[in-house]
């Protein structure tokens, strides 16, 4: 129950000041704003804000605040509230509503022509499939409680963004100071197996001739990989498909594809994940026992999902795997199982497949016979220039695979990815994982890693602005391969066979040539004071990249243009 303050309140308290004082009270530190005429009770590119409120979240765990106008603001988040609803990240979006009095009746009331214009039906309808909770603040009498309604369903699983909107009558309202008691606002406690759940998977994986673990989540708990870990290990043989426990002889890398080890495996541990196979690239075999866990196991948001899995279960990661690994721990006889000769093989076997992966990794980070560069060799390069401590966000589509299996990461949290289709995510995240990086204390070096493509959605003139103007120096990678190989890829898949395939990306119309001057947008925008580098030699990479790393390391943002396969059709700067 509310409680009012009865003390001398300021003259004139009104619902923004209240909206204010719950966020500070619920733990909400940052707010990522684009004002209008909607907010002058409160007083950058919105695509932007929002993608540093993902970032900043994904770093704290916590839930942070993005504020943006009216419908055209609300319909401007675009791709990034998919992003942060597929990546399941804790943020609260408010937008204003235009003021519904039109003759001076309330404070607030219309005087802007606009107004008129943004007056919406349904504002929260743009949005509400992305979002656990929208709702309208009708009144500042509650509005402590509506705020910190929807951060306990942006804080419980599935975690994700929710949505607030309120007109500007609402907000200049003058209302009695109140205070809430936050113990009683919290999120829903995260959920673990039954008894009967954990028995069955630890033994299925433990009988298992070829166990397997499928996970696409496992990073955004940084506590789960290292539980993952202490389970492969306790299970000698048993193997995990992307996930980041890179330097242990269990893991087979990432992909979203699939991987021959679905083909063959007879037991298979499905992990928080959304799409662990396609079937029309790669399923199961038919007689494999399927389990799957997750918090969301039935994808409410997904209108048509479903895997052939015998058991499901609805339950936290890494409550989960922790509850597994102790079990298999503390059970005698399966101790008894898993140290017969048997185990020991298998575990030779996963140590020689991985050596061979190593070297078929190792073989691929090489200049090509013209002195040329491509992704593998980039990002060999790139790990050994970088401080030990950086923070990635990568936004590569479709040479992922290659980035993270040339970079390798061992540290949880060392690596972002969107997760969703909006691309254009990693600019305005970079500087969000930044942002709370120096907030926290670690201050670590972040190293955004992005197709070409999708740095030009990301709205470089903004994000360098920002980082200049807020003093956020993060370093850009841009992966130029000069055009789009995505949707090639996508005909490549439905129709192999297609004439389209056997012609020039110039006539397909997903070529960039002459290419945009990449590093120079983000000069402009940060009024020269970016660091501007490219490169398509591998003789030169390594020492272009320490100097791309030392201008950051001094303060300044640097965009590094690699030029993949060579300068053919690429800008080329003054010569």
């Amino acid at each position: 129950m509310a409680t009012v303050n009865v003390t001398e309140g300021p003259e004139k308290y009104t619902a923004a000041e209240a909206f204010f004082e719950a966020l500070w009270d619920a733990g909400v530190t940052h707010c990522f704003c684009n004002f209008g005429s909607d907010h002058p009770g409160m007083l950058e590119a919105m695509m932007v804000a929002m993608s540093m409120t993902d970032g900043f979240a994904r770093v704290t765990g916590k839930p942070q605040v993005v504020i943006v106008h009216v419908d055209v603001g609300t319909q401007a988040l675009g791709c990034a509230v998919h992003n942060a609803s597929v990546g399941r990240v804790p943020l609260l979006i408010f937008a204003g509503l235009s003021p519904f009095t039109i003759e001076g009746e309330l404070d607030g009331s219309r005087n802007e022509y606009i107004q008129w214009l943004q007056d919406v039906h349904n504002q929260r309808a743009i949005v509400e499939q992305y979002c656990r909770y929208t709702g309208e603040v009708r009144s500042g009498l509650h509005i402590k409680q509506m705020i910190n309604r929807a951060l306990s369903f942006a804080t419980s699983d599935p975690k994700g963004p929710v949505y607030l909107c309120a007109a500007r009558e609402v907000l200049d309202a003058k209302i009695q100071p109140y205070s809430i008691d936050q113990k009683h606002w919290s999120s829903v406690e995260p959920t673990a197996l039954s008894l009967g759940a954990v028995e069955l998977i630890a033994n299925s994986l433990i009988h298992a001739r070829e166990p397997l673990i499928v996970t696409g989540y496992s990073g955004r708990d940084t506590r789960v990989p290292d539980e993952l870990v202490k389970l492969v290990t306790a299970v000698p043989g048993l193997r995990v498909f992307d996930a980041g426990v890179t330097n242990h002889v269990s893991w087979l890398g990432c992909g979203y594809a699939g991987n021959d080890s679905i083909r063959t495996a007879d037991v298979i541990l499905v992990l928080d994940c959304d799409v662990p196979w396609i079937p029309t690239r790669c399923k199961p075999r038919a007689d494999a026992c399927v389990i799957h866990v997750d918090v969301d196991p039935l994808k409410h948001n997904m209108p048509i999902f479903y895997i052939n899995a015998q058991h499901r279960y609805q339950a936290n990661e890494f409550v989960a795997v922790t509850q597994i690994k102790d079990y298999i721990a503390s059970n005698d006889e399966i101790q008894s199982v898993i140290t017969s000769p048997l185990y020991a093989m298998r575990l030779l076997g996963l140590q020689e497949a991985n050596a061979n992966r190593m070297i078929r990794i190792a073989d691929e980070a090489k200049p090509s016979g013209e002195g040329f560069f491509d992704t593998p060799y980039l990002m060999d390069q790139l790990r050994k220039a970088v401080p030990k401590n950086t923070i990635f966000v990568v936004e590569a589509i479709t040479n992922t695979q290659s980035v993270a299996e040339q970079l390798r990461l061992t540290t949880p949290g060392s690596w972002f990815n969107s997760g969703g289709g909006g691309l254009g995510w990693s600019g305005g995240a970079a500087l969000g994982v930044k942002m709370a990086s120096d907030f926290t204390g670690s201050r670590q070096f972040v190293c955004q890693v992005v197709g070409d493509g999708s740095y030009m959605f990301s709205f470089p003139a903004s994000v360098y602005w920002i980082a200049q103007r807020y003093k956020f120096p993060i370093l850009t990678i841009v992966l130029n391969n000069n055009g789009w190989n995505a949707p090639r890829n996508s005909l490549l898949y439905t129709r192999p066979e297609a004439s389209a395939l056997k012609v020039s990306r110039e006539e397909l119309n997903i070529s960039f040539s002459p290419t945009p001057d990449y590093a120079g947008i983000a000069a402009a925008a940060g009024r020269g004071e970016v660091g501007c580098f490219r490169s398509f030699k591998a003789d030169d990479l390594a020492e272009t990249l320490r100097t791309a790393v030392q201008c950051v390391l001094e303060g300044h943002s640097a965009v590094f243009e690699a030029q993949l396969d060579g300068p053919d059709g690429k800008h080329m700067g003054k010569q």
